[in-house]
Order: structure tokens, then C-alpha cells, then sequence
């Protein structure tokens, strides 16, 4: 996955955006939001973020619901054309995700696998470069995507995210960063 992880803008806009050290000169300002899912456009250099928090999230240990801290939970899109990133898709899970895990992405009957990379931030998890088109194609596609994924503690994690208006966000993100 050498080359991959543009979605450093990513980490460096929800480290700005939501309380943390600001990694840019630009911090992301929001543009529109179509139904569940924002836009947000940062200018120099040009970087786009379709953006939406869960609708539900549950955690369990042992297969017992438990009761847990997590930071904000995110999926992101970056749009990065200076990186030429079209579509780049990212989830940060709240939380250091176990590093030798998966997470999984389901939307129907689609799942495509999520990786941790520490060494680049350990509560992110991406997808292989390949997938990035079948995932957000199952995303336009569909009404709801869960999320499943571990922490270094072994807390299980579902996070349910609407999917309404990720298409319209996904269209405008794309006409705002061109």
C-alpha cells in the first residue's frame, strides 16, 4: 500500500475540525450538506471531504454490550487533486484500532475489508487501493453501511452509517474540487 494514505489530509482535517492540532494551513470549512453527509472544501491546496458520523453505534466484549469512551467516529471521502485522489475512502473509528485486525465495511450484500495502518494513525482504517471504486459504488447504492471493527483492548465495534444523500455529496465534493 506504498503511495497510499493521502487521507493524511484527512487525519490532519479531523484533528482540526473537531478539537485537536491544526495540520494545515487551511482549515476544511463546511460547503453543503446533503441529507447525513457533509461537504467540506479547504483551499491551498484544494482538498474536498464528504463527510458523516454514525447514526447508531454499539460495543461489545466477550459478546457482552459494554459501555465505552470513544473520540469522534467518522467516515470520510477525500478528494485531494493535487495527490490526484479522486475518492479516497477512510474511517476513523474513535479509538486505537487493533493493528493487525480488519475492519469490516458492509453495505448489503457487499463487504469490502478496512486496514489499520498505525504507523500512520492508529484509529484510522482504509481500504486496498482497489477497492475504493467497488466501496463507494456500494455506497451509492445503498441506505445503510455498517462498520465493524476491534480495539487494542478487544472491544468489538458496530457503527451503523446513513447513506442518505452520500451520492448528491459525493456529486457536489467532486464539482467543488475541480
Amino acid at each position: 500500500m506504498s503511495g497510499r494514505f493521502t487521507s493524511m489530509a484527512a487525519i490532519g482535517f479531523a484533528l482540526a475540525s473537531f478539537g485537536g492540532a491544526q495540520a494545515q494551513d487551511a482549515t476544511p470549512e463546511i460547503a453543503q450538506i446533503e441529507t447525513d453527509w457533509s461537504i467540506y472544501v479547504a483551499e491551498n491546496p484544494k482538498e474536498c471531504f464528504v463527510v458523516a458520523s454514525p447514526s447508531s453505534w454499539s460495543a461489545k466484549r466477550d459478546g457482552k454490550e459494554v459501555t465505552v469512551s470513544r473520540s469522534e467516529i467518522r467516515f470520510y471521502v477525500s478528494i485531494i487533486p493535487s495527490d490526484n485522489v479522486v475518492s479516497e475512502p477512510s474511517f476513523l473509528a474513535g479509538y486505537p484500532l487493533a493493528p493487525d485486525s480488519t475492519v469490516e465495511f458492509h453495505v448489503d450484500d457487499t463487504v469490502i475489508n478496512l486496514y489499520p495502518n498505525k504507523e500512520v494513525h492508529a484509529e484510522f482504517a482504509w481500504p486496498r487501493p482497489d477497492d475504493d471504486a467497488a466501496l463507494i459504488d456500494a455506497m451509492k447504492s445503498g441506505s445503510l453501511a455498517t462498520v465493524i471493527g476491534t480495539s487494542t483492548r478487544g472491544t468489538v465495534t458496530t457503527d451503523i452509517f446513513s447513506l442518505l444523500g452520500f451520492t448528491a455529496a459525493m456529486e457536489k465534493a467532486t464539482e467543488l474540487c475541480q
